[in-house]
């Protein structure tokens, strides 16, 4: 049995990966499986007998194919072309996040065995007016490209689990940070920018008002939601899949006094103002914070504060 992981060699997907092997370790697992699956664009860095690494594009329905198999237990659909780069290639991120969702769901559907099927969504499915607190059932207005066909995505996946294709959960995704490593072609990409760079030691720029109100959640948190997203049964799902993962609400200004706090005032001195209208529209455009009682007594996870956010980054990757 296999759980196919798109996204695989990415930060978050090798991360999944790790805590699944973990996990089945201690006799955990949120599901049984005998192999891990990485489908990718590059392989998978972990080194482990269990872990296999198809490298190829995620629209080739040939190659999905031989990643979704009739033994696949579980999909974490992780892939996908970002906010900032969906908005500067439409056709780009048409292909991949639209007909390469499409294409693993069709995969999954010809297996006969209805795998549960995690897809990885975003708070840029919302926009318009929105209350201070965004409830459950709030109506999706995407502003952005990434935005709408995340929102596309999240109705083929409902429509697949109700007619029993798959076993779906649709998890909106709070804004990680601090992740490691270089900025992405996410418009968010600057909430971790603003603390990673300025933790060794490196000069970043805050591209939206220090007012602009962010949901958020570290990477630890989100990677062990997601695990957990594979181990809850459909009947305490209900009809509809989609489920706004838990995170905490803090204004840029309040990310940057973490940041003070935590670094001291020679990191915080490192951060200067450089206005970005296009990642202002974006980022202003998403809600900042939710209602997130349900996905709470789910048994999903949130952080206690920003100041330990800032701090685990800090303690497992600076010096």
């Amino acid at each position: 049995m296999r759980i196919v992981v798109t996204g695989g060699a990415g930060f978050l997907g090798s991360r999944v990966i790790r805590l699944l092997l973990e996990r089945q370790d201690q006799g955990s697992a949120p599901l049984p499986f005998d192999q891990i699956v990485s489908f990718d664009l590059v392989d998978c860095p972990i080194e482990d007998p269990r872990v296999t690494s198809i490298v190829g594009d995620l629209a080739d329905p040939e190659l999905i194919a031989s990643a979704i198999t009739p033994d696949t237990v579980g999909v974490y659909h992780l892939a996908a072309v970002l906010s900032g780069g969906s908005e500067e290639d439409f056709d780009l991120a048409m292909r991949v996040n639209v007909d390469g969702t499409r294409a693993l769901l069709e995969a999954a559907r010809a297996t006969g065995a209805s795998p549960r099927f995690a897809f990885t969504s975003s708070l840029a499915v919302f926009g318009g007016p929105m209350p201070d607190r965004v409830p459950e059932d709030l109506a999706s207005m995407p502003e952005s490209t990434y935005g709408a066909l995340k929102a596309i995505g999240e109705l083929l996946v409902n429509e697949y689990s109700r007619k029993g294709f798959i076993d779906g959960r649709v998890l909106r995704l709070p804004t990680i940070s601090v992740r490691p490593g270089k900025p992405n072609s996410a418009a968010s990409s600057f909430a971790s920018g603003i603390l990673r760079e300025p933790l060794n030691g490196i000069s970043s720029e805050v591209p939206v008002p220090h007012e602009t109100r962010m949901w958020l959640s570290s990477p630890a948190t989100a990677v062990q939601n997601l695990v957990r997203a594979l181990e809850i049964d459909r009947a305490e799902l209900g009809s509809w899949r989609t489920l706004n993962l838990p995170g905490i609400s803090v204004t840029v200004g309040q990310m940057l006094e973490s940041l003070e706090r935590v670094g001291g005032p020679e990191a915080r001195q490192l951060v200067t103002d450089v206005p970005d209208q296009r990642v202002r529209d974006i980022v202003g455009s998403w809600p900042g914070d939710f209602d997130v009682e349900r996905p709470l007594s789910l048994g999903f996870l949130r952080d206690e504060n920003f100041d330990d956010v800032v701090t685990q980054y800090r303690d497992e990757f600076v010096g």
